[in-house]
């Protein structure tokens, strides 16, 4: 691995920002005195571990990439601009002749890998998990990835990844995913044995956070936010062709069609209120499509791509949440909440905790859990849309939620995990002609 002496020394100088390390986008670097280890004489490559930024990212997810663009991708696509970031995808099966580790780039970045799996049909489960130790660790080596993080959406990646040696282990708990329909049942006792190796944790949401605090030292509640300029950018568009047509009032909802829908509660609404038209958005995932409600006041328009989304929600006039009490949603925190408002739309929710605390105890979002009182709910949030006071209080809470924040948020409470994680460590001393006495006191600045 090469390091570019020139910045390097100068980002020492100048208390200069960590992106100048990343060595994958394209900026040309040196090797160090031929043979990249030294600066001066010194080791680089062993002395310089405590103080260089981290290099690559490794990411282990149950999630595909180009599934729905949620939380991973929101947070992964900023960290690809500092270091390099592999995401591991879980294994497709099919009758393929050998098993194999297929490589993409992500349209999102070029410093973006996706590593998906293709594994013969049939093979056991031990034999998938000694194929993807090895496969990963000779994409590894054959990459040069040697300071690496290792980030874990999901708790099943443990099982092949353990024999990793990352500089730092980190836990991204979005959901409790033993919760969810078809869960693995080692789904926990593999979480157990990730929560040991983890530098840090984060949670999605407050509910989940209080949940896990006491599993884990070092855990911090980051629930997902929103990209404004996007949800924004819907304003004044033109309706789509497939909405066009459908009347008003429209009530939307936009997110995976799966065991955490109240359709229940779906199928009385669209009774109780016939005039209203429902807007469902999304792919149908782990339940039957035909156990969905159907009634003429119900579209169901499939999934759209995250950047057609600001266009449809531009032109309904509420949006809801008709989200099932039950096991998968325990612990929820809906992205979707501040996209709705975002986009200065109303919201109807059922009583979701993380949607109750804090949109619904400061009166941005209707709550309400039967049919009646969600239909009665839905009116109210019809009577907002030209709510002024309503529309500054969203404004005002919003103006400190955005995906750069909290990735910032995120950002900081690692590199500060990774500097005591290795204060115990030798430091580095440079020469003395090498550093000004302003950039001995300290590493740069990397926030």
């Amino acid at each position: 691995m090469t390091y570019n002496t020139k910045k390097l020394i100068n980002a020492l100088q100048n208390q200069s920002n960590q992106s100048e390390f990343n060595y994958s986008n394209g900026t040309s670097s040196v090797n160090l005195n031929g043979n990249g280890h030294e600066i001066n004489g010194i080791n680089v490559k062993n002395s310089l571990r405590s103080v260089l930024p981290i290099l690559d990212l490794i990411c282990f997810s149950h999630l595909r990439w180009n599934f729905v663009f949620q939380r991973p991708q929101h947070l992964l696509t900023r960290w690809a601009k500092e270091m390099r970031v592999t995401f591991i995808e879980e294994p497709i099966f099919g009758k393929f002749g050998l098993n194999e580790l297929r490589a993409t780039t992500s349209k999102e970045s070029n410093n973006i890998t996706v590593l998906t799996p293709h594994i013969i049909e049939g093979t056991d489960e031990k034999e998938i998990n000694v194929y993807l130790e090895k496969s990963i660790k000779e994409f590894i080596s054959k990459n040069n990835i040697e300071d690496y993080i290792c980030w874990y959406i999901t708790p099943m990646a443990i099982k092949f990844s353990i024999k990793l040696n990352p500089r730092m282990v980190i836990y991204d708990c979005m959901d409790e995913l033993s919760g969810f329909l078809g869960a693995n049942p080692d789904i926990s006792k593999n979480e157990t044995e990730l929560l040991k190796l983890a530098d840090v944790v984060f949670t999605g949401g407050h509910n989940l956070y209080e949940h896990k605090k006491n599993k884990h030292s070092n855990i911090h509640p980051l629930p997902s936010s929103i990209d404004q300029k996007h949800f924004e950018s819907g304003k004044g568009s033109i309706d789509p062709a497939d909405q066009a047509n459908i009347s008003h009032p429209r009530i939307g909802f936009f997110g995976v069609l799966d065991e955490r829908l109240d359709l229940e509660l779906l199928n009385g609404l669209a009774k109780e209120m016939p005039l209203a038209q429902f807007i469902m958005i999304g792919p149908v995932v782990k339940i039957d499509p035909f156990t969905l409600p159907k009634h003429d006041n119900i579209h169901y328009l499939g999934q759209k791509s995250y950047q057609e989304l600001p266009n449809y929600l531009d032109h309904w006039d509420i949006a809801f949440l008709p989200f099932a009490k039950n096991d998968s949603t325990r612990f929820i925190s809906p992205t979707k909440t501040p996209e709705y408002l975002c986009a200065g739309k109303p919201v109807v929710s059922t009583s979701i905790h993380d949607v109750v605390n804090p949109y619904g105890t400061m009166g941005l979002v209707q709550i309400a859990d039967n049919t009646y009182d969600f239909s009665v709910a839905i009116n109210v949030a019809l009577n907002q849309i030209n709510d002024k006071d309503w529309a500054n209080k969203v404004h005002d809470f919003l103006k400190t939620n955005s995906w750069d924040l909290t990735w910032l948020r995120m950002k900081k409470i690692v590199f500060e995990t990774l500097a005591k994680k290795e204060s115990s460590k030798k430091s580095y001393a440079y020469p003395s002609p090498t550093l000004t006495s302003k950039s001995q006191s300290s590493y740069p600045n990397i926030l």
